[in-house]
């Protein structure tokens, strides 16, 4: 394991650069147009079936900096592919999820995390609990379909902040009152009670390329703000069903969710 960390530790990285757009802060006003906003602002986004794309990360988890190179692939409604690219040779590691099972291979230490869930092996990772459909979404600066709107304020033209279920915020944003809506920022909660936010940047063909994702907590064991940059992005071209499926050597062994959380490949402490 310790080669893997300190091999992707070396990876090539980006700064992502800082946000632009500063959230609205304070009440706003009462808004009656944050469903048609929101819809307006997934339009295109919905309908993306498969995502393709090299992310450049760069971070900080629970203190430690995280650097790397990532081959990313997901497709509708629960697949997805990970992989950390090296310098030469092997990836550092290969993540693999389909209808909710998930498998992480480190082939450069010959390990093997079989039938976890995708969520658990990402928040291992990264710190971000996310699912195949939730990888995508977060990704396209997408929301899931049809979503049930409790309440919206508007802060002028340019912002709308729409509140949903179980606490969940989207912030929109839009240029000019003719411009279409699109997701600035996304709070979220995972299962867990941990609460994070993903803010968008840079959007080229109507997908951002710039997302920082960070935690509420900004210490402990949920602590996390790492900097994406997308490039080499396609959309609804077609994936194979292998893509989905790494071949584990007969010989692997396994490590354990708590193993990698506390050798996570690729951070390193300050």
């Amino acid at each position: 394991m310790r080669r893997a960390v300190c091999l992707l530790a070396a990876l090539i990285a980006c700064s992502c650069a800082r946000h632009g757009l500063k959230l609205p802060t304070g009440g706003g006003e009462p808004a009656s147009d944050g469903r048609e906003a929101l819809a307006q602002a997934t339009a295109s986004c919905s309908a993306i079936r498969t995502f393709t794309a090299e992310v450049r990360l760069s971070g900080k988890i629970q203190g430690q900096r995280l650097r790397a190179r990532l081959l990313v692939g997901t497709a509708a409604p629960a697949s997805a592919r990970v992989e950390a690219v090296a310098p030469v040779g092997a990836p550092v590691f290969i993540f693999v999820a389909r209808a909710g099972d998930a498998t992480l291979l480190l082939p450069r230490d010959n390990r093997v995390l079989e039938h976890a869930a995708p969520q658990d092996v990402l928040g291992a990772l990264a710190g971000v609990p996310l699912t195949p459909e939730g990888l995508r979404l977060t990704l396209t600066g997408c929301w899931p379909p049809d979503p049930i709107v409790s309440g919206a304020r508007r802060f002028g033209d340019s912002w709308r902040v729409i509140s949903l279920p179980d606490n969940d915020i989207v912030t929109l944003y839009r240029a000019r009152a003719t411009a279409p809506w699109r997701i600035a920022a996304a709070e979220r909660h995972d299962e867990k009670g941990g609460r994070w936010q993903a803010t968008y940047d840079r959007y080229q063909n109507d997908l951002p390329e710039a997302i920082r994702l960070a935690s509420a907590a900004t210490a402990g064991a949920n602590a996390f703000d790492l900097q994406l940059s997308l490039s080499q992005v396609e959309t609804n071209v077609p994936l194979d069903e292998d893509a989905f499926r790494v071949k584990i050597p007969g010989d692997a062994a396994p490590i354990s969710l708590d193993e990698l959380r506390h050798a996570r490949p690729g951070a390193r402490q300050n």
